[in-house]
């Protein structure tokens, strides 16, 4: 019999292997017994739903074991970063439903790790190179072969600190010099022989303006940043697993610099790596995500189109029913795939709960129904969310001439078509049963191309939903409709996968390896059809007043929203997601 492995212990005790480390180390008191983690995005991009993945573990498990959780700026690479992207990272996290205890910025750390980094010159433990990046990748060795040393790496000291203060001159071209940790150029882990600590790059920092020019890596950054800050645990996504021990020895270097050896290993903070969010259909990374955007194949980081959060936003899912669906999926030390459709189930189980029911036609045909008196309205109540009845309900009008979906109707109706049709009888929600005229009483009008454009009927007076009459049984559908007089145009934005491939990452790295750009692999890859805006649409004048981002039903057809370019004159709707998979 196969034994269960640890992960799988943990997972009948209801506790994923991360939390469960949480729970030993708590109770083993390390760190004073404290509980602190961080969320350190790049602010070079806004945050995909994977993001959204770290984001409920880092303030997740800080919340429900009595922690904090810090919102950190990786801010190191002064290129790519702007204040646009930190706004957004913030306005993300919380609208997701979290609040950090402190933002801290890598860039607060930039003293201390440039006197750090000093510190290890004068103790023989980092020498500044001057060769090319080539040659050192060349020195590096193979997974199977060590490494060489690089002809600088037993510079005397006095001189790798004279050519360290140079590299943040302002005078030293960029790519001239680096800052090398001398570790062990035989070491079988690639990342410990020597790697890189500081390089030039000349370029003002939107935080600390020009007083560096030369720039700490993300590995010499990390895990000082979260040592200084207090985190008792760091964790990452698995391509870290590998730079858990640099990690760890930067650690305990600079807890030798500052004369904090006591209790080395029980205070410090501790990395674990868990599995990145992969969804088919989608493609992630900021870089690819940026160039979308820079290219014009969406209309910006929140077209609903995009992987990103505030695109989720936009499109009209519910915070909530993103953190549901990573905590449906869980974490583990294995890369998956994950279905699309799970994320579209669990948006589809939130707004059913939460959304508003209204009726919107939005392939509109017209349906005269003869024999209800020209001039009469009706006023019929519509229930706003049968899953919560205290949201009560609105006023909808009812008259002789209603708009209904084209598809409701058909001319000859094929078998089973169980809506309307000459001969036919349906109901029309929350009204009453009525029935397409006979043949030879005109039941329809075409236009010069032959398509359908009036539809006539009759109803049953005694069929009014909630009188005696209404319970009538037929054959037929409930169909929603809405008066032509008392309802408003509007623009619905249809949206559907963006890429036409399950993996469009791995097939993006198959195009260009047989040669092509990125953008014209993308372009390769996505789907033409992703978009239809469907212009001569009309809703329930209820929603005019509702504010954008609202949770709607449209009655029969999907989950909607409103968009955020939406005005009371100009009503615009984003298909979130359809009523069933």
């Amino acid at each position: 019999m196969k034994e269960n492995t640890n992960e799988e212990l943990q997972e009948k005790k209801g506790l994923n292997f991360i939390e469960q480390k949480v729970v030993n180390d708590l109770a083993e008191g390390k760190n004073g017994g404290r509980m602190q983690t961080r969320f350190p995005p790049e602010p070079n991009g806004y945050l995909h739903i994977g993001h959204a993945k770290a984001i409920a573990l880092d303030f997740g498990l800080a919340k429900k074991y009595g922690g904090v959780c810090n919102l950190r700026f990786d801010d190191t690479n002064p290129q790519k970063e702007d204040t646009e992207y930190m706004d957004a990272i913030e306005q993300d996290i919380r609208w997701l439903g979290f609040e950090w205890g402190n933002i801290y910025y890598a860039s607060d750390y930039f003293q201390q790790l440039w006197d750090f980094a000093v510190w290890l010159i004068k103790n023989d433990r980092a020498y500044v190179d001057e060769q090319s990046s080539e040659d050192i990748a060349r020195q590096k060795g193979t997974t199977t072969s060590p490494g060489t040393n690089s002809p600088y790496r037993d510079r005397p000291v006095e001189e790798s600190l004279k050519l360290f203060q140079y590299m943040n001159s302002g005078q030293c071209a960029p790519g001239t010099l680096v800052l090398r940790a001398k570790i062990d150029m035989a070491h079988p882990n690639m990342l410990f022989r020597d790697p890189l600590i500081y390089r030039v790059l000349n370029i003002p920092h939107i935080r600390t303006g020009n007083k560096w020019n030369a720039y700490p890596m993300y590995d010499f950054t990390h895990g000082q940043s979260d040592y200084l800050e207090g985190v008792t645990h760091s964790w990452c996504t698995l391509e870290f697993v590998e730079h858990r021990p640099l990690y760890d020895l930067f650690v305990t270097w600079m807890k030798e610099w500052r004369g904090e050896t006591d209790n080395i290993e029980d205070n410090r903070p501790r990395q674990t790596e868990f599995n990145k969010l992969n969804l088919n259909y989608t493609l992630m990374s900021k870089r690819n995500l940026l160039a979308l955007v820079q290219n014009g194949f969406v209309s910006g980081w929140d077209d609903p189109r995009m992987p990103t959060i505030c695109a989720f936003r936009r499109r009209g899912y519910s915070p909530e029913s993103i953190v549901n669906f990573i905590q449906k999926i869980g974490y583990t030390t294995y890369d998956a795939l994950n279905d699309f459709a799970l994320l579209e189930s669990a948006v589809r189980e939130d707004l059913n709960q939460r959304a508003t029911r209204v009726s919107a036609v939005v392939n509109p045909v017209k349906l005269i129904i003869t024999n209800y008196p020209e001039g009469q309205v009706e006023e019929l109540q519509a229930i706003n969310n049968p899953e919560n009845p205290e949201e009560g309900s609105h006023t909808i009008e009812f008259s002789r001439e209603l708009w209904i979906e084209r598809e409701d109707f058909q001319p000859v109706a094929e078998k089973k078509f169980m809506r309307l049709a000459p001969g036919k009888e349906v109901r029309l929600k929350n009204a009453y049963i009525i029935k397409c005229n006979e043949e030879n009483d005109h039941p329809y009008d075409l236009d010069e191309a032959g398509n359908v454009t009036t539809v006539y009927a009759t109803y049953d007076p005694e069929t009014r939903s909630g009188q005696p009459g209404a319970d009538r049984k037929i054959k037929g559908k409930t169909l929603h409709w809405l008066s032509c007089a008392h309802c408003l145009p509007a623009e619905v934005r249809m949206y559907e996968r963006l890429w036409q491939v399950e993996n469009p990452r791995d097939e993006l790295a198959r195009l260009q390896g047989e040669g092509l750009s990125a953008i014209d692999a993308m372009r390769q890859m996505m789907n033409p059809d992703s978009l239809h805006v469907l212009q001569h649409c009309y809703v329930e004048k209820f929603v005019q007043t509702m504010p954008a981002l609202t949770y709607l039903q449209f009655q029969r057809i999907g989950y909607f929203n409103i968009d955020t370019d939406s005005t009371p004159d100009h009503l615009i709707f984003n298909k979130t997601v359809a009523l069933r998979s």
